[in-house]
């Protein structure tokens, strides 16, 4: 299931990534006095009462001389808006309700979202000074007193987060939408595809790269299940993403392979496995999201008997990192083999939350150290106690020995390769931890 997602908002300089960083638990944001230093989007995972969340440190609204700052302030209240559940406005208890809070605070109340309001730089724990009460005149209800410094006050503000946050759905196939986010560079027929299965204009189609500039999202339901399809802007190379409404798109782009269940990495079949793709995929990979190699454009290419089975082996030599995505071929445009995608989504979506009993996990890690010995080093041999799966969404197991640096990633490896040779998990990356435990503890 998708965590709650706490969007942090407000203009430069009033403490949203020292906020950020508290929540956080590290030092994960840039902090400075210098506005507008927080420039790409900056994820990270918490805890409140037991419920996990995903806080995001947004940039400031920056200032302008080109009469811009109007449509920044825009896509600033857009990010919020289009993909949190709760908002958090920071301000500044020294600098009082300036313009653009206000200006801010009337957007985020037109959206009818949840807004906390957060009066940052209260650093003396106690009664609030006077100047506090002013922020009740921007109408976002009782204002919360922080200090981001010193960590005052932030209980308080999480468990207002708290009251907004979703109820936690079943994680059933047959209760829930499937979140499928379609991601690649630009102009790799994202929006085609999605047009193709909705079987209707949905979304602008367009030859000229960046047409889509935020993620739409389009529920879709047939034979074989139902499905949240988020149509996203292409994720550019850094260097290329000059203007920053281009910036906007590729964290928008990032915050639907955060909140999707599915990732179709779509990849032009006439130019073959780039390095952006790479990047793109690899942004699903680290996620640890269920993925799907999508070849679009399969019409354009010249074909003969041999054609797919070469250029799949040229897609897993690009993409070598993640060798258990499945790689389908098809033309988002004619609609050629665009069917055979759900029966794909609905595997890769069930293996990425599979779980395996702890029993026999400990039979196969039996088999497979008697088949390929454990490494040894300087006399000393590698011992694995025991295996578990710790959790799903991706496939996450913690393996406990007497010495973590003699598990070589390439034992690790081998492990995992021993795990999906037995129980397939295609589709979805795995995790192993390593945890450390002495011949006493074990004996």
């Amino acid at each position: 299931m998708a965590k709650p997602i706490v969007a942090i908002v407000g203009r430069p300089n009033v403490g949203k990534s020292q906020l950020f960083n508290r929540l956080a638990g590290k030092r994960l944001s840039i902090v400075e006095d210098t506005p507008g230093i927080t420039r790409d989007r900056l994820y990270a995972d918490s805890e409140w009462r037991g419920r996990a969340f995903q806080v995001v440190d947004t940039g400031g609204i920056e200032p302008s001389t080109d009469n811009e700052i109007l449509k920044f302030m825009r896509m600033q209240a857009e990010i919020a808006i289009n993909a949190a559940d709760v908002i958090v406005l920071m301000t500044d208890l020294h600098s009082g309700i300036t313009a653009t809070d206000e200006d801010v605070a009337t957007m985020l109340r037109r959206s009818r979202k949840p807004v906390v309001l957060a009066v940052n730089k209260c650093d003396r724990p106690g009664k609030e000074p006077p100047e506090f009460y002013e922020f009740y005149n921007l109408g976002l209800g009782e204002p919360y007193a922080i200090s981001a410094l010193h960590g005052y006050g932030t209980g308080d503000l999480l468990d207002a987060c708290y009251e907004y946050f979703p109820e936690e759905e079943e994680d059933e196939m047959g209760s829930r939408y499937i979140k499928v986010a379609v991601i690649g560079k630009p102009n790799v027929g994202k929006s085609s595809l999605v047009n193709q299965i909705l079987g209707e204009q949905r979304v602008i189609v367009s030859d000229i790269a960046g047409t889509t500039r935020d993620s739409v999202d389009s529920r879709f339901e047939n034979e074989k299940g139902k499905y949240l399809f988020i149509d996203t802007a292409g994720i550019r190379k850094r260097s290329r993403i000059d203007e920053k409404v281009e910036k906007f798109s590729v964290m928008r782009s990032l915050m639907a392979i955060e909140r999707s269940d599915v990732c179709v990495i779509m990849i032009d079949a006439t130019e073959g496995v780039t390095e952006q793709d790479t990047k793109v995929a690899g942004e699903a990979h680290d996620a640890g999201k269920a993925c799907i190699i999508v070849v679009n454009k399969w019409d354009l290419v010249e074909k003969d008997g041999k054609t797919m089975d070469q250029y799949t082996r040229r897609v897993r030599e690009g993409l070598a990192y993640m060798p258990y995505a499945p790689v389908l071929f098809l033309s988002a445009m004619t609609g050629q083999r665009v069917p055979k995608l759900f029966d794909t989504i609905n595997a890769v979506y069930e293996q990425n939350g599979r779980r395996i009993p702890t029993g026999q996990l400990n039979s196969l890690l039996a088999e497979a150290t008697a088949r390929v010995q454990p490494p040894t080093d300087k006399g000393r041999r590698l011992k694995i106690y025991y295996i578990t799966q710790s959790g799903v969404r991706p496939p996450t197991f913690v393996c406990f020995c007497n010495d973590a640096r003699l598990f070589h990633f390439s034992y690790q490896r081998y492990l995992e390769n021993q795990i999906r040779e037995v129980y397939g998990l295609d589709g979805t990356p795995i995790r192993m931890i390593i945890r450390e435990r002495s011949d006493k503890e074990n004996g």
